[in-house]
């Protein structure tokens, strides 16, 4: 299995083998010198000892560059040694040797990248919870932020978040009026607590001039990931809240009920993924094989083979052609992309909603041997035209506004709710620090997608193919929509860029490279 090869592959590179300056000895006496290390020059006493040998460079030695990437620099080494213990000697109260080791690992991941994190093991245990869908909390994914506040990233469907009005945006910089610190966010976090018991959260909110305060009541999560109804007769909605194990097989039963009341076929579907931070990349994987009878889905690449892989789809279109409309907002991150890229890059949907969130990185959960674990981004991935929207997103063909908003050609300032404005984010090939996306709310928008899906197409072949400019959405629903289901008051639209990128929240690369894999490591941060 490629997610297991890759799991073991980099934990054989934590291994205490891998730091080795040389290669270990079964049981010696005594160390010899490594096999690759100059023998000592008796007539040169200023020759350095063994263990001090200097490098030989790749360039000079074939065989130092099998060794050169396990190589750690022996003087930086020295450095920590001593910081480490001048901090244990002499900080003003004493601090234990494990807590000080804990921290510099953390600071091994702090720089690299806003998703690279290290997770104690109850961190790991609710990062698990996450892909089954169960938990004690409020219901919403959250990023967290240096200062220790949580940046939401979606509350999750009929959870106490999302009844409370937490939005896709809001950063949480309280807890029943105490400020937020770094420290709040080991263990479970503040979110997290026994059901029945209730929190007030302090929120920043784009377009408010203070901070609001949200009641919120803590519950058990069952996260149902798929919910689906009849739009029209003929016409479905899927509503998919985040990728889970078993998001797959639940779109699947969703979609054959939806054309059983349809009476063997549906005319057209529409895909919701707005607010829906991701997941597991193998869910989404088969999502969109289930809708593709061929053609690339998705590819991952990163600095080591093993992280290196592509899926390609399998014959077979659990909707016969039938047209599909995908509706996203700047809330839609990580897999979500990733179905998004690869239906609108085969020709086999549109898009319309707003920029997604920009997260076109892989990341692969390490387990330690003390229950900790380490989340390490490991790839990117590319959408089957081969591009990446790292820090970029997706721009919709049909660009919506969220109701009351202000006029389509008023200045509008740049989103902070994107993955190109985390500090510390990769570097996008496509990023321009142009406007990000806008969270879409309510039920306009699936009006919206509605009037989309009955215009006249028919999808082409399964290629990548050069898109013309997009269409403006309709301002009001169909007359024949019902109002129970679709309200008449749709959004205002304008039209999107002309040419439009096409991330995983995903959490590990795939394990084939024809056939959806197995399960991997969810992507977003655990719920609370």
């Amino acid at each position: 299995m490629r997610v297991s090869s890759l799991t073991l592959a980099l934990s054989l590179l934590l291994s205490p083998a891998a730091f080795a300056q040389t290669p270990p000895d079964t049981a010696p006496e005594a160390t010899p010198p490594p096999a690759d290390a100059p023998a000592p020059d008796a007539a040169n006493p200023s020759e350095p000892a063994a263990d001090e040998t200097q490098e030989v460079l790749a360039s000079d030695d074939p065989a130092a560059i099998e060794h050169a990437s396990n190589r750690v620099p022996l003087q930086e080494i020295r450095r920590y040694v001593g910081v480490f213990n001048a901090v244990r000697e002499a900080y003003v109260e004493p601090v234990e040797d494990r807590k000080l080791m804990s921290s510099a690992i953390r600071g091994l991941l702090l720089d690299l990248d806003p998703h690279s994190v290290y997770m104690q093991k109850e961190d790991a245990a609710a990062f698990d919870e996450g892909t089954e869908g169960a938990y004690d909390g409020i219901g919403v994914e959250v990023m967290y932020l240096g200062d220790g506040s949580l940046r939401v990233i979606a509350p999750i469907d009929g959870t106490p978040a999302a009844k409370a009005g937490i939005r896709a945006g809001d950063v949480i910089v309280s807890v029943d009026g105490r400020t937020l610190t770094p420290a709040d966010n080991d263990g479970p976090g503040p979110l997290r607590g026994a059901p029945g018991t209730s929190l007030t959260l302090g929120v920043l909110r784009d377009g408010e001039t203070a901070p609001l305060e949200i009641r919120v009541d803590r519950e058990t999560i069952r996260v149902v990931s798929v919910r689906s109804r009849m739009l029209e007769p003929g016409y479905g909605y899927v509503r998919v809240s985040q990728f889970q194990v078993e998001t797959a097989a639940d779109f699947s039963r969703n979609v054959d009920a939806l054309k059983q009341q349809a009476g063997g076929k549906l005319r057209g579907l529409v895909i919701d993924l707005r607010s829906n931070p991701g997941g597991l990349l193998t869910s989404a994987v088969q999502i969109a094989d289930d809708l593709l009878d061929s053609g690339k889905i998705v590819s991952t690449r990163g600095r080591i083979p093993i992280s290196d892989a592509e899926f390609s789809a399998t014959p077979g279109d659990l909707l016969d052609g039938a047209p599909v409309i995908v509706l996203v907002d700047v809330g839609s991150a990580s897999a979500s992309e990733v179905l998004a890229g690869a239906l609108r890059d085969n020709n086999r949907a549109r898009v319309i909603g707003s920029r997604t969130f920009g997260k076109g990185s892989v990341q692969t959960v390490l387990p330690l041997d003390n229950g900790d674990s380490v989340k390490l981004t490991t790839a990117r991935y590319y959408t089957p035209s081969g591009r990446s929207i790292q820090a970029r997103g997706i721009d919709p063909d049909t660009v919506l506004r969220p109701e009351n908003s202000p006029a389509a050609d008023a200045p509008r300032a740049a989103s902070a709710y994107t993955e190109a404005n985390l500090p510390g984010h990769l570097q996008g090939d496509e990023e321009d620090g142009s406007t990000g996306g806008e969270a879409l709310p309510g039920e306009a928008p699936i009006a919206a997608a509605l009037a989309e899906l009955k215009k006249p197409w028919v999808p082409t072949a399964q290629v990548p193919a050069e898109r013309t400019k997009p269409a403006t959405a309709p301002a009001q629903a169909p007359a024949a929509a019902t109002p129970e289901s679709v309200p008449a008051d749709a959004p205002a639209s304008e039209t999107a860029p002309a040419e439009a990128p096409a991330e995983p929240d995903a959490t590990d690369v795939p394990e084939s490279n024809d056939t959806p894999a197995a399960p991997a490591t969810p992507t977003p941060t655990p719920g609370s």
